[in-house]
Parts: structure tokens; C-alpha cells; sequence
């Protein structure tokens, strides 16, 4: 879903509700009609989703956490929240789920009701950089602390921008607490132009994985790992699940001109990704919070 890298976020959350709203001449609820289908609107997988979060939990089983604690987590950008509900198999995890389409999260809250995880997963319509106030969990009451234990984002960072978000993140996680995020990122320092344009128009803050390290480091946060998304993240989980689905979504919408370009759009995609597929991936970032030297009180 990079195309939605291409209109300002609060443009976003003004007019989502605007039918007319348009993504560089795209009608946004025929993108929001296509993902909401789709179990992850981006790379990914239950495995890898798993495997980030182990690093998470073994840093906060060294620091000696009762086995009952319960991680408090903001799945931020969350879509149709197949990444929450692979979350939410751990019995420790609570996940408030977040995003600023009403249809992904009206996806997402019946997804939940039919896996049984409502004790577990809860969606809510906001916007990854606005959240309310009263969704941010209380903490330790006796140091006032608050904030969620881990926020969560599988490529959905970019839409407010890899360092704003993280910088913005911090607010709403409690001292201590982790980020795990994946990100598109170059593998190679030189790739074919015609690549290295079209990527680059589409997602302006593509860079190389040293560059993104160091924005985590100058945000205020202590790296703990990162790791590659392999290919099958894309091909498995995205990009084959993706066409199986333009026929019948092109018929749905009855050919209409604005489903047509979006398909044209998503299959030039597939093929640009499919071709250069050794110039550029997604890295997953887990990093720890470091102390503010301030507590966020009620």
C-alpha cells in the first residue's frame, strides 16, 4: 500500500470519511475496498511477527518481569490486523489495534470476534500519530508512570515518517518500553536507475538499513536487534495473495475506471518488486526506549 506515502497524513485524517478523496488520482475507498480483503496489507508473516516480538520478550524476562505481567501493545497502522491477532496468541499480550480507516478496523473487530480473541485484540478508528488520550494505559500507579510496554508497526511507519514516528512514539510508550518496526530499506549501496526512481518516488525515505539505525539512536532509543524479512514475506504473503484477488475485485467494482488504474498500478508494482527483488527489502527494527528522566502522570 505505498501509494498512500504520497498524501500528507492529516490529509488523511480529515477526509477519510470524502468519498471524492484522491491518492495521486486514486479514489482512496477503492484502496481501502481491495486491502481491507487481504489478511496483511504489506510484507510479513506470522513467523516473522513472532520471532520480533521474542526479542522483546526475552530482554523483559532478563529484567525479571512476573510471569503474569501482561504487555500492553499499540499495533499501530494496524489494517485488518492479521500482525495483532498472531500477537494476541501469546497469553501475555494485550493489543490495542490502530488505524485511521473505519473499514480496516470494522475488518479487523469481526476478525477478531471469529478467532474468539476479543479478550485480546481491540481495534480503534485513530489516526497512528493522533492517539486519545484515554487510550494510553495507566502503569505503575505508584510512579504515575504510563505508556504502552511496545508499539507496534509492520510497515506502516512511513506514512508519518520513519524518524517523526518514532520521535512521536515516544509519548506513548512508558520508559523502557520497545518499538518493534519494519521498514522498507535499500540492501545495496548502487541499484538500476529505473528502480532506484521509481521506488524513490513512491517511498521518498527509502535509505540504506545504517541510516535508519542511526535515526533510531538519535530519537532516543537503544537498538536490541533487526533481521531481514525474506523473500517469502513478499511472494507468500503479499504479493501472490494480491493477484489472486484483482479479477474478482475488478468485477466487483463493476470496471470501473478508478479500480482499473489501481489494479494497473498494483501489478506494475509486483513486477517492479519481483525484478529487482536483490536491491531493496524489509528490515525489522526492535529497540528500546531510553529513560526520558520524566514520568507522564494522570
Amino acid at each position: 500500500m505505498e501509494e498512500f506515502n504520497k498524501i500528507p497524513n492529516d490529509s488523511i485524517e480529515n477526509n477519510f470519511n470524502d468519498k471524492s478523496l484522491l491518492i495521486e488520482n486514486l479514489d482512496i475507498s477503492v484502496v481501502i475496498e481491495f486491502f481491507r480483503q487481504m489478511e496483511r496489507q504489506g510484507p510479513g508473516s506470522d513467523e516473522v511477527t513472532l520471532r520480533a516480538f521474542s526479542f522483546i520478550e526475552e530482554r523483559i524476562k532478563e529484567e525479571g518481569s512476573s510471569p503474569e505481567t501482561i504487555y500492553r501493545i499499540a499495533d499501530m497502522g494496524c489494517g485488518t490486523g492479521g500482525q495483532s491477532m498472531t500477537l494476541a496468541r501469546k497469553p501475555s499480550v494485550h493489543v490495542t489495534a490502530f488505524d485511521i480507516f473505519p473499514g480496516m478496523i470494522e475488518t479487523l473487530n469481526r476478525r477478531v470476534v471469529e478467532r474468539g480473541l476479543q479478550e485480546r485484540v481491540r481495534g480503534v478508528v485513530a489516526s497512528m500519530d493522533n492517539i486519545p488520550s484515554e487510550e494510553i494505559p495507566s502503569g505503575n500507579l505508584a510512579d504515575c508512570q504510563r505508556g504502552f510496554d511496545i508499539i507496534w508497526s509492520e510497515g506502516s511507519i512511513y506514512h508519518i515518517g520513519f524518524e517523526n514516528g518514532l520521535k512521536l512514539w515516544r509519548e506513548y510508550l512508558r520508559d523502557g518500553g520497545y518499538v518493534a518496526v519494519s521498514e522498507m530499506v535499500w540492501l545495496t549501496q548502487e541499484r538500476p536507475l529505473e528502480f532506484e526512481k521509481y521506488l524513490s518516488d513512491n517511498v521518498p525515505e527509502i535509505s540504506l538499513p545504517s541510516v535508519k539505525m542511526g535515526l533510531i539512536e538519535s530519537a532516543g532509543y537503544t537498538p536490541v536487534a533487526s533481521f531481514l524479512l525474506p523473500w517469502s514475506c513478499w511472494s507468500e504473503t503479499y504479493l501472490r495473495p494480491m493477484e489472486t484477488l484483482f479479477d474478482k475485485f475488478l468485477d466487483s467494482q463493476n470496471q470501473s475506471a478508478g479500480a482499473v488504474e489501481f489494479v494497473k498500478r498494483q501489478r506494475e508494482e509486483i513486477f517492479m518488486f519481483e525484478k529487482y527483488r536483490e536491491y531493496f527489502g524489509y528490515i525489522f527494527f526492535i529497540a528500546r526506549k531510553v529513560s526520558s528522566n520524566r514520568i507522564l502522570c494522570n
